[in-house]
């Protein structure tokens, strides 16, 4: 068993993600991933970090418990990274679970689960799924952020189990929540 240190899989993960297309919102700055845990499998394409995993790339940050990146393989001849040398692997899906959050500026996501899907360019939160813009929140089953529209939509989820107005053995779903302070 091949022991490595903490700066050469930064250094890696460094490596591995200056040359993809997972910028969320940052362009070509790096992205540097800080976990207690990290493991690499090349029959999935993916990469898992587990344990109190922490991701930057400039004023974006992702916590979560785990985070899987899958990419895929390109041909050396495709496309050329910022040093101009071939870049061989890309950025295909980003997953998060657990205790998921999600902060840009004054934006700030959590979830239970938390997918970005790179061609389509969209961060999905999901489970308990809640922003705030400053003060204001929003909260619903699901979240869809489109990156390039800067535009979001929010909705409730399967129906819960309630009590009170509703009759017995009836269900009511759960409803999309916002709350907008004013000055």
């Amino acid at each position: 068993m091949k022991i490595i240190n903490r700066s050469s899989i930064i250094f890696s993960i460094f490596c591995f993600f200056l040359a993809s297309p997972l910028s969320l919102y940052a362009g070509d700055e790096p992205i540097h991933i800080e976990a207690n845990r990290m493991s690499s499998t090349e029959r999935t394409n993916s990469v898992v970090f587990t344990g109190q995993v922490d991701a930057r790339q400039g004023d974006v940050r992702i916590r979560s418990d785990e985070m899987t990146v899958y990419y895929t393989l390109n041909d050396k001849d495709q496309e050329t990274g910022n040093d101009g040398k071939p870049v061989t692997q890309q950025v295909d899906k980003l997953v998060c679970t657990g205790n998921v959050e999600i902060t840009r500026g004054e934006w700030l996501g959590t979830s239970k689960k938390m997918t970005y899907l790179s061609r389509e360019r969209q961060v999905i939160l999901t489970g308990n799924a809640k922003a705030w813009q400053n003060r204001n929140m929003v909260s619903g089953e699901k979240i869809v952020y489109y990156l390039d529209e800067g535009r979001s939509e929010v909705s409730g989820g399967k129906p819960a189990a309630t009590v009170g107005e509703t009759r017995a053995g009836e269900e009511k779903p759960t409803r999309v929540n916002m709350t907008i302070l004013q000055k």
